[in-house]
């Protein structure tokens, strides 16, 4: 039986890394095979365009080819590491998937079609089967990501622009809300690990896990 397929989406500062271990734990706890990746990354070529995108220096990036360079490492990952661990039957969680794309590129960098057509060539129609969007205010997630260090390439983009990414998230929870489940970010740990859980109960449920 085809695996399960997690993803956790956000801005930063929005808890998906504590939020990640404890879905991991869930999993583990019924003896099944889980895979924690990211994205951008997740394999050696992947990771390489990771550094690419995020570092500082590279501020004068397009664009264009901000969405190419991830699509491009989107497509490395779904065919190394994420369908052949789904057809071994194993439960991926990975932080960050398409509906970053869409956030980021789509209305962030006002895009518009372009990023989800080629998109569509990078996933091969792969879609997360529970997304968790963290929901948490662009302001107050910047606050707490200045307190982890220095500011990456996406970090240091402009207010406007993190409000537009918030936006983008939205607008996808909005439009996929079998699959997208928005949880309030500003919650305590315990509390938003209880919420997930009673989604992720359900799930297993529907597929006899």
């Amino acid at each position: 039986m085809r695996g399960l397929f997690i993803t956790l989406e956000g801005g930063d500062g929005a808890g998906k890394s504590t939020q990640i271990k404890n879905i991991k734990s869930f999993f583990e706890k019924k003896g099944l095979v889980v895979v924690h990746t990211r994205e951008p990354g997740g394999t050696p070529i992947s990771e390489k365009l990771r550094d690419i995108l995020l570092d500082s220096n590279n501020r004068e990036m397009e664009a264009v080819t901000e969405m190419l360079i991830y699509a491009a490492a989107r497509a490395q990952h779904v065919r190394e590491l994420v369908m052949p661990q789904l057809e071994k039957g194993s439960i991926v969680i990975c932080d960050r998937f398409l509906d970053s794309s869409i956030a980021y590129q789509t209305y962030g960098r006002k895009l518009g079609d372009m990023v989800e057509i080629v998109n569509g060539y990078a996933t091969d129609g792969l879609t997360p089967d529970l997304t968790f969007w963290m929901d948490i205010d662009p302001d107050a997630g910047k606050e707490r990501v200045s307190k982890m260090g220095d500011f990456d390439r996406l970090e240091m983009e402009e207010r406007d622009f993190h409000y537009r990414v918030y936006d983008g998230y939205k607008k996808i929870a909005e439009n996929n809300p079998e699959r997208v489940k928005r949880i309030d970010a500003t919650h305590s740990v315990e509390e938003i690990s209880e919420e997930i859980v009673n989604y992720l109960e359900e799930i297993c449920e529907k597929r006899g896990l």
